[in-house]
């Protein structure tokens, strides 16, 4: 019994911090069921591939993929493009995720964009667990998303819709995200280096072709003005003594 109050205690935690992405989840999922239904797949299709690619962007493109002749290679290497910006969240993760044991795998598979952002600002209240707290929000974010896609599987069935502007959702999800992090972090260095390396990048490289360069470019940047950190905290330590 103690161990239930332990995971419902750290599941009401985990969930007001998602409420942002519920909201911005069931539209894309809304979206990306009405276009599957459009398609011919009927929810359980749309579930399905919810469930198991959970991937977004990419379920998108998968709809192309599934409507058109079988290319397995370049389905392949537009999923790695899409999704490539995953290996550095994955590695700015390794020291969070370090200990969570069995929830590890569940995690690893459910870090998107927003799953990221939200595990990198919040932090488990006193007496929650870390590991059943982070697996909650990664488990309500992936509920939010196959909800939207079972909604619009069945409204997709029943009503024909036009689902123009519907895709920037995402975007002002992001954005609302972003102005979260802001207001509750202290230091806004980080966010500001991530804003010019993207602006930098979309003006070099264009709309199509700035994102890995991008986070590239935010990797390299915030590792050189960590061990600048860390060298100047150093030097002031050793004043102190």
């Amino acid at each position: 019994m103690s161990r239930l109050k332990e995971e419902i205690k750290a599941l009401k935690a985990a969930f007001p911090p998602t409420i942002p992405v519920f909201t911005g989840y069931i539209f894309l999922g809304i979206a990306y069921g009405i276009l599957m239904s459009s398609k011919g797949y009927g929810m359980g299709w749309t579930v399905l591939m919810s469930l198991l690619a959970y991937a977004g962007s990419a379920q998108y493109l998968a709809v192309t993929f599934l409507t058109s002749i079988f290319n397995p290679l370049l389905a392949l290497l537009m999923t790695l493009m899409i999704n490539a910006r995953h290996l550095f969240y994955g590695i700015s993760m390794l020291e969070k995720y370090k200990d969570t044991g069995k929830f590890k795998p569940y995690l690893i598979f459910g870090l998107t964009d927003e799953t990221f952002s939200i595990t990198c600002s919040a932090k488990p209240p006193a007496g929650v667990n870390r590991n059943w707290f982070y697996f909650f929000i990664t488990l309500l974010d992936h509920c939010y998303w196959v909800l939207g896609s079972a909604v619009g599987g069945i409204l997709g069935f029943m009503v024909s819709f036009n689902t123009k502007g519907l895709d920037f959702v995402l975007t002002a999800l992001f954005v609302v995200i972003f102005v979260g992090q802001w207001k509750t972090q202290k230091e806004h260095k980080p966010a500001i280096i991530g804003v010019l390396c993207s602006v930098i990048c979309l003006i070099a490289f264009g709309p199509s072709n700035f994102i890995i360069p991008s986070m590239l470019a935010i990797l390299l940047v915030l590792t050189l003005s960590r061990k600048q950190y860390v060298a100047k905290k150093e030097l002031m330590e050793g004043r102190a003594q």
